[in-house]
């Protein structure tokens, strides 16, 4: 597990000229990989890494060099993140090809893999990746990131060369490196401020975006980057007739958890993996299948002392239940305000998820205990956990309404004031799909942007992020639809960013098992009767976990919005609110009167306007620390385990 950083130049003498730059960038990053740094060139290509051990901590170095026996130094890997098959993949290679290794970790077999298979090698890889590995024979870089994009890659294209980097600080260091202009994307802004997140491949610097999730490249010295995606996945769903068919069904989701929790805690000997734990179905799930290979698994739970606003003591009675150690860390609204700055400084683009806070305090607490933790993102998109899913059943009556008649229910819902309830039903009701749902995030609508966003754009909109992946699932279930979309929205731009970027600002690997490509072949053919049934979501997961996880937590609720802020923004945290908007500046961008009216709204307990104003906060907080250089956030040195 690294952080790592590949400038590819378009000559041998800029390479020697850009060694030091990318030594500096590196800096940027430390705290992804503090076992190890160091920078390493050759001919046209540098590379920068900071290593996180796990497997093989003695010889596993990076960059690692491996090749055929005819040419041992041929290839040069860079490489972030785990595989958890690369044992039977290198059996493999060895049993077909007689291949040779010299160390006992993973990235041997990805590099080997692609010497022998090429770029097919990707499909084989069963983990959580972002590499690069330079051919020295044929001149080239290839590189890939895992298929739900579980670790990030940002990547920057100038004269001076294209980089790659874990971290998109470090390629802000390199822009002059690179000549590449270091401006705000304001298309990037406008789908942050509805989606909560900045989607990929954007990111909120025209210069800078993102390797998207599924997708591998190729990219020459002096050349252009040229990327093909590998993963398509598809939800097809195969009917389950019958009582012993269903159970099967259970049996083969609960087996195929098993084996990937099992293959998730993978590590050498001395490096603790440990869990979190909330109080749903999914963290415990991955905590009990977790101690079944760790007796003394250590789980790990944040929560707020503010009734209807923390699962700690579901959290507790479930860590008693499957008897492991429980740490718990609570959060008040000072340490989250104070905390904040860095953590957006750690986040590289904003996310306005107010969750990523409470995570970030205990990724600290743990990384005192272990150095990896499992969590259980990724089973709603998988399963149907998603409440929203249950929209289009709710919505069915709507689909037997003649197109013009929606439109004039469309026209009436605007004419409701706010708030009145029935009105939000009537403007979903008379939308498609398409149009009305963009992934499991909800904020600025429209004509609530353009009072706020000085530079709002009519061309710019949520189906522009979309529309692709309806094209691809036309004639599958509206549900089924949904969760497409979501893989490639709300998952991989809010979800995963936050889990790897607060866990890795605490020098913590974060391991997500539901994300397995084992456990998306099964939950993808999963019929939409076990998905949803009546009021229950995940209903197929909740029947295979009847065994395995305690029965308080099998059918409970969601908490929904976890974190406090709708009540702390009208009292603990509405000065600091003022007085980030009083100083921001972006006037250029935002009406900093409609943002204050706003909070003034929110505080009024007139609208809960919770959620709108945290996103123009953490974009505010974003903005003077990226683009106005008047936030500087202390960074602490990297964090270790104390022994225990």
């Amino acid at each position: 597990m690294c952080g790592v950083l590949g400038l590819i130049c378009p000559t041998e003498a800029d390479a020697d000229a850009a060694r030091d730059a990318v030594a500096a960038a590196l800096r940027c990053q430390r705290h992804r990989g503090p076992d190890e740094t160091d920078t390493w060139a050759e001919a046209e290509v540098v590379y920068g890494f900071n290593r996180l051990g796990f497997i093989d901590l003695e010889h596993s170095h990076q960059p690692l060099v491996w090749g055929p026996p005819e040419a041992p130094t041929r290839y040069t890997l860079n490489f972030n993140g785990e595989i958890y098959n690369y044992l039977e993949l290198r059996a493999e290679l060895t049993g077909k090809f007689g291949a040779k290794f010299n160390t006992d970790g993973d990235g041997e077999a990805v590099v080997a893999a692609y010497h022998h298979f090429g770029a097919e090698s990707v499909k084989r890889l069963r983990g959580m990746f972002a590499f690069m590995i330079w051919d020295a024979q044929e001149k080239v870089v290839f590189g890939a990131r895992d298929p739900f994009g579980i670790k990030p890659l940002f990547y920057s294209c100038g004269p001076g060369g294209v980089a790659f980097s874990s971290e998109k600080k470090s390629l802000l260091e390199l822009s002059g490196t690179l000549g590449v202009p270091e401006e705000l994307d304001r298309t990037a802004l406008q789908h942050y401020l509805v989606l909560q997140y900045v989607p990929e491949p954007e990111s909120l610097h025209t210069g800078i975006r993102r390797v998207e999730s599924g997708t591998s490249f190729r990219v020459v010295p002096g050349g252009q980057v040229e990327f093909t995606r590998y993963f398509h996945p598809q939800f097809i769903a195969k009917p389950v007739d019958g009582e012993a068919e269903a159970e099967a069904l259970y049996e083969r989701i609960a087996d195929v958890l098993r084996d990937s929790v099992s293959k998730h805690m993978i590590s050498d000997p001395d490096v603790t993996v440990g869990a979190f734990l909330s109080g749903g179905i999914d963290s415990t799930a991955t905590a009990a299948l977790a101690k079944e290979c760790n007796p003394n698994l250590i789980a790990f739970t944040t929560g707020f002392e503010r009734d209807g606003y923390s699962e700690v003591d579901v959290a507790a009675e479930s860590a008693a239940a499957i008897g492991v150690k429980h740490v718990i860390r609570t959060v008040s609204a000072d340490e989250m305000m104070e905390a904040l700055p860095l953590i957006v400084w750690y986040l590289d683009d904003p996310v306005a998820d107010p969750a990523l806070v409470p995570l970030w305090f205990i990724a600290r607490e743990a990384r005192k205990h272990v150095k990896a933790v499992l969590s259980g993102e990724g089973a709603d998109e998988l399963f149907g956990g998603y409440t929203i899913y249950n929209e289009p059943i709710s919505l069915a009556a709507f689909e037997k309404v003649p197109g013009s008649v929606r439109k004039v229910m469309g026209k009436v819902s605007t004419k409701i004031p706010e708030g009145v309830r029935g009105k939000d039903l009537l403007r979903r009701g008379a939308l498609t799909l398409e149009q009305r749902y963009y992934g499991n995030a909800r904020n600025f609508r429209d004509e609530q942007l353009r009072a706020v966003l000085k530079t709002y754009s009519e061309e710019v909109g949520f189906v522009d992020v979309t529309a692709p992946w309806y094209d691809v699932s036309r004639g599958w279930d509206p549900v089924a639809r949904m969760q497409h979309v979501d893989l490639y929205t709300w998952l991989r731009g809010d979800i995963l960013v936050k889990a790897d970027k607060v866990t890795m600002a605490n020098s913590l690997e974060l391991r997500v098992p539901f994300l397995d490509a084992e456990v998306f072949q099964v939950a993808a053919s999963i019929p939409l009767d076990q998905k949803l049934a009546g009021d229950t979501t995940k209903y197929a997961l909740r029947k295979a976990l009847t065994k395995i996880i305690p029965a308080h937590v099998l059918n409970r609720r969601k908490l929904g919005f976890p974190v406090p802020i709708r009540p702390w923004l009208r009292h603990e945290m509405y000065d600091w609110a003022r007085g980030i908007i009083a100083d921001s500046k972006t006037e250029e961008l935002l009406d900093k009167n409609a943002v204050l009216a706003l909070l003034e709204e929110h505080r009024e307990s007139r609208m809960d306007r919770s959620r709108q104003i945290w996103a123009l906060l953490v974009f505010m907080l974003w903005h003077g620390i990226f683009v106005e250089h008047r936030i500087k956030p202390e960074i602490p040195e990297p964090v270790y385990p104390v022994k225990l």
